[in-house]
């Protein structure tokens, strides 16, 4: 009974893997070429987050623009 919660857990991160939910590790020129700006260690309020430029940067973007 205790494999259980395990394998749930499991089953949940390799559907979210094949889903393409996870952010790919990628560079500062991947950001701009999504339209994005690599803030460090998080985005600003109202800034989704669309990316990873390194380690401690994320690419974001406004939701608002295309």
């Amino acid at each position: 009974m205790r494999l259980l919660p395990l394998l749930c857990a499991l089953l949940l991160l390799v559907l979210q893997g094949a889903a393409g939910l996870t952010f790919p590790q990628g560079l500062r020129q991947e950001c701009e070429r999504r339209r994005g700006f690599c803030s460090h260690r998080s985005c600003p309020p109202g800034i989704s987050r669309v990316g990873i430029c390194s380690e401690e940067d994320f690419c974001c973007r406004s939701r608002w623009y295309p």
